[in-house]
């Protein structure tokens, strides 16, 4: 059932609405959208392609969550890339509906699988005699499973509320994508208890992950103590870009959920944050410090250029 809407598009208001900056904004956008999309996909197609690495699940999670990235990304980059091609920049109802259920599809799915890749760490270090065992294939696909479906259950939840909500009037959005708080600044009714159900399942939601990824990797680095050097200086070279990337993806989330709902122009930064930037530097995080993806990588992309060579 559709709600009771006169509102058929919103206005998106972007991130300027000066032409020059908007010229500037397409260009550094489109080539940090390229960039994320090949990046992320060539380190899915060396994992992929390298029966070693994909043998082992901290690879496999690493596949799993550039695949995220790349989707991600997807939701909200073509879209902003091209608004600032045009004056007036608008959504339909239905696809700013489908915008909210990608972007909470794919994040929910990705902070799922960054807990995934935190217990690995955790078995690989504080019990490596019963790490294959644990982190065997099944129970790797059974949490890929619990992600896709952590997902979907989260946004499901999100977006049945927000779509019986009346719009009927006011259809301006202060940002460049619809995001949940400014959508429901512009709903014809109090939306308060709504707002604190945001708070609840976003803002508590990554609150609470994000302090056990952090006390999980506070007894990984305890553990390390009765740890060779060489066996230290590898765990915390492998749990630091972990931790870097657990940062990155939680603090601009905690930011923007946890709190009352308010338009802050800052949103649209902290979005930035992690639309852009977390999807780009995750996978330089996590490959450029690691020999063996580097050079996996090097022979696929040699065996790519072969090949093309080669017609």
């Amino acid at each position: 059932m559709h709600n009771q809407s006169f509102v058929t598009e919103f206005v998106l208001l972007g991130l300027s609405q000066n032409p020059d900056v908007q010229k500037i904004l397409f260009v550094v956008f489109l080539l940090v959208y390229i960039a994320i999309v090949c990046i992320n996909m060539l380190i899915v197609v060396t994992i992929l392609n390298t029966p070693a690495l994909l043998g082992s699940p901290m690879y496999f999670f690493l596949a799993f969550l550039s695949f995220l990235d790349a989707c991600f990304s997807s939701i909200f980059m073509p879209k902003m890339i091209t608004d600032n091609l045009y004056d007036r920049k608008t959504i339909s109802f239905e696809g700013c509906m489908m915008q909210l259920f990608a972007d909470h599809f794919f994040s929910g799915a990705e902070v799922i699988v960054l807990t995934a890749m935190a217990y690995d760490r955790y078995v690989a270090i504080c019990k490596p005699l019963h790490y294959s065992s644990i982190m065997n294939r099944r129970f790797c696909g059974i949490l890929v499973g619990v992600a896709w479906t952590g997902g979907f259950l989260h946004s499901i939840i999100q977006i049945l509320f927000t779509f019986h909500l009346p719009f009927c009037g006011p259809n301006v959005i202060d940002h460049f994508c619809c995001e949940l708080y400014p959508l429901l600044a512009l709903a014809c009714t109090d939306t308060h208890i709504f707002g604190l159900f945001v708070v609840v399942n976003s803002g508590f939601f990554c609150i609470i992950i994000f302090s056990l990824l952090l006390v999980s990797y506070g007894v990984i680095l305890f553990s390390l103590r009765s740890h060779s050097s060489e066996g230290q200086r590898k765990a915390l070279s492998t749990c630091g870009s972990h931790i870097a990337v657990v940062v990155l993806f939680f603090v601009p989330c905690i930011c923007v959920y946890v709190r009352p709902p308010s338009a802050l122009s800052s949103d649209k930064m902290v979005a930035i944050f992690f639309t852009v930037l977390a999807p780009l530097f995750n996978p330089l995080i996590y490959t450029f410090r690691n020999k063996e993806v580097k050079s996996a990588m090097r022979k696929v992309w040699k065996r790519l250029v072969g090949v093309s060579d080669g017609k």
